[in-house]
């Protein structure tokens, strides 16, 4: 690397850090004097390795810099310490100043050098220069692969982290066993890293019995990061067995293991792990373990559990954490309780743009749209810059209501007002909002006109629209693109279906049918769920099994009497069958989401919420009868969807009809 001006290095490096870009201690800097001997480099290089150890990136670099006022040449212990403190600060520009005074003095070849400057390169994006550094090194030893392959990995390169691995096994199978190259836990745990990253379940099985082999098997680090590999594999079933088998646990080990459950949907693990982790005692639960439970409890829609964690938070003073508090921001909006959600954002001392996109989300989600605006411009108001998920959130909430004039102009101000490209997301909210709006050609010649492939997110938005519309033509397009970017998802074929059913089309029916039939694929059986005090019910369409499944037949038999007095009519669209009509209001009367709201109703106190979460999207039946049951009953009935939110209150639902 080519390097200018030599001769100035020392003094501008020197300047820049005391004058310029760092704090003073004057305490350090009076315990300095009174016991440290100035003109000793060895005793700067371990001023500067102790406060670099520390943390104190910012005091070790001004001590290097005070040390190099002095004159004082330094030796290859003077920079690896300061090299990774520039690293902890991402301080490309004194890094690169280091880099040269590393040169100047000859200790650029040296191995602990050299890797710190490839580390430091790497942390700061500049991996081009670190491959070049890399290269250059002689005789690597093991940090200085583990420096290279690490850098790869948070560049996300990972494919490139795992080939320059097996260049290492390849330069390793020709050392004869010197030390010096041989695989160790720290380049294992790098390695595991990028099969997180690659999320192929083939190549974390094969390093998995690499490291068995090479007996990292007992290794913390190593299981920590195995766990994450096989749960990006989808491989949730062997992460736990990798997590049962640990000798030894550490916050981390605890923390990934329930984060892998709660990301994947499965909160009830994710929730009796936690639990037993507090039993246990072994480990004390961290801001991060909080945040893991806080996403359980969203997805769940635990409104008990979460508000129990938020009161916790508080007691460990956490609050002021700002992924903490986002986490309780997404809980309450998930678990229907926005105005909570609000009240924590509303807490907290610092906001960043997730925190923020976390609310707008939330907004979007219960069908406030214009508030979601509104906290979006106080967003922009505040200077917090607007990321790719805002966007998303943003262009979700206009969707909700049909904002379409505002859906197009923030659209197109991605790119040119915040320089964000839209991608697949972004389309797939916009055929979204031009579908609900019944613009389905307009929303079929934007995925025709998209600069990047559309995935099955962008087709399912169109088929979805297809089936509210009736759009039997747009409809078959769209299936058969899903059908071949995800085959094995039903929920296309049941779309499809329904789509033929509406156009009375039953032969197609058989059809899809038979079709699903001969490609193995089953309809995941639609549920809701209800929680009573701290008990979660679930039912089934048609279920007989709940204990109190009689009661709830009687109860629904009156209330289907009352819907009649105030003018329900069923809404046989719904039911997939080629029946008379009486079989098909004998089935919409069981659907799951009625005998929730029933067996609600009846084990709760008037004026009582009832709160339930359907699997599925709520159907136009039940819908329309949930609305008029809120007022039969005078009560507020909150159904969360697989879409959306819906506050039935008064005979009213806050979508507004449009969902």
């Amino acid at each position: 690397m080519k390097i200018s001006n030599p001769t100035s290095v020392v003094i501008t490096f020197s300047w820049k850090i005391f004058r310029h870009r760092y704090s003073t201690n004057p305490n350090l800097t009076t315990i300095f004097n009174k016991y440290v001997d100035k003109t000793n480099v060895y005793s700067w290089n371990s001023i500067i390795a102790e406060l670099a150890r520390s943390g104190d990136s910012v005091e070790a670099l001004r001590a290097f810099s005070s040390m190099r006022k002095l004159s004082l040449k330094p030796n290859r212990s003077s920079f690896p310490c300061t090299i990774k403190s520039c690293s902890a600060l991402l301080d490309l520009q004194s890094g690169r100043q280091a880099h040269q005074q590393a040169l100047i003095f000859g200790y650029e070849p040296d191995l602990f050098v050299s890797s710190a400057l490839v580390d430091m390169y790497s942390k700061c994006g500049e991996l081009r220069d670190a491959r070049t550094l890399f290269d250059e090194i002689s005789q690597r030893n093991i940090v200085s692969w583990t420096s290279m392959i690490t850098g790869y990995v948070q560049n996300d390169d990972a494919h490139m982290a795992l080939l320059l691995f097996k260049e290492f096994l390849v330069e390793e199978s020709g050392s004869e066993g010197d030390g010096e190259v041989c695989v160790d836990p720290i380049a294992m745990v790098s390695v595991l890293s990028a099969c997180s990253r690659v999320s192929d379940k083939s190549v974390t099985e094969g390093i998995h019995g690499f490291s068995i082999k090479r007996g990292f098997e007992g290794d913390l680090g190593v299981n920590n990061t195995l766990m994450d590999a096989y749960a990006k594999c989808g491989e949730l079933g062997v992460s736990r067995k990798v997590f049962d088998g640990m000798d030894e646990r550490d916050v981390i080990s605890w923390n990934s293991i329930i984060a892998v459950y709660a990301q994947n949907g499965m909160s009830t693990e994710s929730m009796e792990i936690f639990i037993r982790m507090v039993k246990d005692g072994d480990v004390n639960y961290n801001a991060v373990t909080l945040s893991a439970v806080l996403l359980a409890c969203a997805h769940s829609g635990s409104q008990r559990l979460g508000k129990c964690i938020h009161d916790q938070v508080v007691k460990m003073g956490l609050e002021s954490d700002i992924y903490v508090a986002t986490s309780i921001i997404d809980m309450y909006c998930k678990c229907g309780k926005v105005e909570m959600a609000r009240k924590a954002f509303d807490r907290m001392r610092g906001k960043n743009v997730k925190s923020w996109s976390a609310l707008i989300a939330g907004y979007g989600m219960h069908g406030r749209s214009r508030e979601a605006l509104e906290v979006f411009y106080e967003m922009n108001k505040a200077g917090v810059k607007p990321n790719y998920i805002t966007f998303i959130s943003v262009l979700a909430a206009c969707g909700h209501t049909g904002l379409l004039k505002e859906g197009w102009h923030w659209f197109k101000a991605m790119k040119h007002e915040f320089s964000i490209e839209p991608g697949v997301e972004h389309y797939g909210c916009m055929v979204d909002l031009l579908g609900r709006a019944g613009r389905l050609n307009e929303a079929f010649e934007l995925i025709k006109g998209m600069k990047v492939k559309p995935d099955f997110v962008v087709w399912s938005a169109l088929l979805s629209a297809c089936r509210t519309h009736n759009n039997v033509e747009l409809g078959e397009i769209s299936a058969r693109k899903l059908f071949e970017l995800d085959p094995k998802n039903c929920g296309y074929y049941v779309l499809l279906s329904n789509i033929y059913a509406d156009a009375g089309r039953w032969e197609d029916v058989e059809r899809m049918r038979i079709l699903m039939k001969n490609r193995g694929l089953v309809k995941p059986p639609g549920f809701s769920l209800v929680d009573i005090k701290g008990r979660i019910h679930v039912f089934l369409v048609g279920d007989r099994e709940h204990p109190q499944h009689k009661e709830i037949y009687e109860y629904l038999e009156k209330l289907s009497m009352k819907l009649q007095e105030v003018g329900y009519v069923p809404d046989m669209t719904s039911v997939l069958h080629d029946v008379g009509n009486e079989e098909k209001e004998m089935i919409i009367r069981v659907h799951s989401e009625k005998l929730a709201v029933a067996f609600g109703i009846m084990n709760t106190v008037p004026g009582t919420t009832i709160q339930i979460i359907k699997n599925l999207r709520v159907c136009g039946d039940c819908h329309t009868a949930i609305k008029l049951i809120s007022k039969i009953v005078d009560r507020e009935i909150v159904v969360r969807d697989s879409k959306r939110f819906h506050h039935f209150r008064d005979g009213l639902c806050s979508c507004g009809d449009y969902w």
